[in-house]
């Protein structure tokens, strides 16, 4: 057998808490203003009182309402494959897995916590929500999530994906959202995340019956991603694995990382690496501090590392890695020795997404093939020392959408 599928009534019905299990705890967020650390009423004009809960709970197991599990079950649990035609191709001796979260109605992993972001909003009487995308992927996952709910939906999308990616946003008009390029205004900028969430959280405080949903970053956002790496776990024992020797997975804010590597935070054999952008080296050459998410400053202040919050990266192909901080929860494990975490160019990258491609067939988004190519680097050494290793990464989503990269790079025009 090449692929594990768990039937519908095993999916995970509680989220993974990790912050309770910390030996030390997280640094609180700082409000921007007064710099002193923020509590929930700080926090209600932009979420639910259900997510800001999330945000800051002791709780180990947090339980996932019945009209989410209901919405998730169109698509998980999500298969995990063993790559092994891609291990015949390297001629390795380690076992490959990926947990295919490509399958979701978005192609990514992100719909994981879009959905439970809009049921909360939804309980609460909000009707209308605002985010930020990069490449596109979090916005269509919202949109997705938002038409479920029947909600309203803008999204601001980075400037120089919004032009180099447009079926993203027909994905996203085609589920009822509204997509316009950010910074509005500035319609020279290429854009960045961290000023598209300025665009996003100044038109959410302005309106009583909206409010903003972030993609990544956020403790609440890396807790509903944990349905991916608990699901893993048990179907690694279902292929007769105990345990990786390594999960992998590309890390932008952080939430498809955290997704799949936090339910084996407590397995200290497990090694567990974070893959970014030689372009946007947050975790490899950032400053560990406290920094906004946000370029305009609106946002909270972060404990996080950072490339500062006024970085424009460059206009690599892999717009979801375009961020200037990391998840709290992600820079604290790096911080901690817990984690590690490489940083490719986008050649690399794209050598290993056609490798992948023409062995297992399938078309990796450029986020996700930072993660194929730091598996397959895994590999390699294995095959130098000779071990069996067992490899996990994220397959975060596919490249459908992102077949330019992929002319770019087969045209010679790919820069690194």
């Amino acid at each position: 057998m090449t692929r594990w599928t768990l039937p519908p009534d095993r999916i995970p019905s509680a989220w993974y808490n990790v912050l309770p299990r910390f030996e030390t705890p997280m640094d609180p967020p700082l409000h921007p203003g007064t710099r002193q650390p923020i509590g929930p009423d700080d926090l209600a004009p932009l979420f639910p009182m259900g997510l800001i809960l999330q945000e800051v709970s002791s709780d180990p197991w947090i339980d996932i309402p019945g009209d989410v599990l209901d919405i998730l079950r169109l698509w998980r649990p999500t298969p995990l494959v063993r790559a092994v035609r891609l291990e015949q191709a390297l001629g390795t001796p380690a076992r490959i897995y990926f947990k295919d979260e490509s399958v979701s109605p978005a192609g990514s992993h992100k719909p994981n916590t879009a959905v439970p972001q809009a049921y909360y909003n939804k309980v609460e009487g909000i009707t209308r929500l605002t985010t930020e995308t990069g490449a596109g992927q979090w916005g269509t996952a919202l949109s997705f999530a938002c038409a479920q709910f029947d909600m309203d939906c803008l999204v601001y999308m980075v400037r120089t994906s919004f032009e180099s990616k447009p079926y993203r946003k027909i994905m996203m008009q085609t589920w009822g959202a509204q997509c316009v390029p950010s910074p509005v205004d500035d319609p020279s900028h290429p854009g960045s995340l961290g000023s598209a969430i300025t665009d996003a959280v100044r038109d959410a405080v302005g309106r009583d019956d909206t409010h903003y949903a972030l993609g990544s970053v956020l403790n609440h956002v890396l807790l509903h991603q944990t349905v991916i790496g608990l699901e893993a776990r048990e179907q690694l024992e279902l292929a007769g694995e105990r345990l990786p020797d390594v999960v992998i997975a590309p890390c932008g804010g952080g939430s498809n990382l955290g997704g799949v590597a936090l339910p084996f935070y407590e397995d200290p054999s497990v090694r567990l690496v974070a893959v970014e952008p030689s372009s946007c080296p947050t975790l490899t050459e950032g400053r560990f501090e406290y920094d906004f998410g946000d370029t305009g400053g609106m946002t909270p202040l972060l404990p996080m590392y950072t490339l500062g919050h006024d970085f424009i990266p460059p206009t690599i192909h892999a717009g979801g890695l375009r961020y200037h901080g990391d998840a709290p929860i992600v820079s604290k494990l790096v911080h901690d020795g817990r984690m590690e975490a490489v940083a490719y160019p986008q050649g690399k990258v794209f050598e290993a997404a056609l490798l992948f491609a023409r062995a297992e067939g399938k078309i990796p988004a450029p986020e996700a093939a930072h993660g194929i190519r730091a598996a397959i680097d895994e590999a390699l050494a294995a095959k130098e020392t000779g071990e069996e290793k067992v490899i996990l990464f994220n397959y975060c989503g596919h490249g459908h959408l992102d077949l330019q990269a992929y002319d770019d790079y087969l045209s010679g025009r790919l820069m690194d």
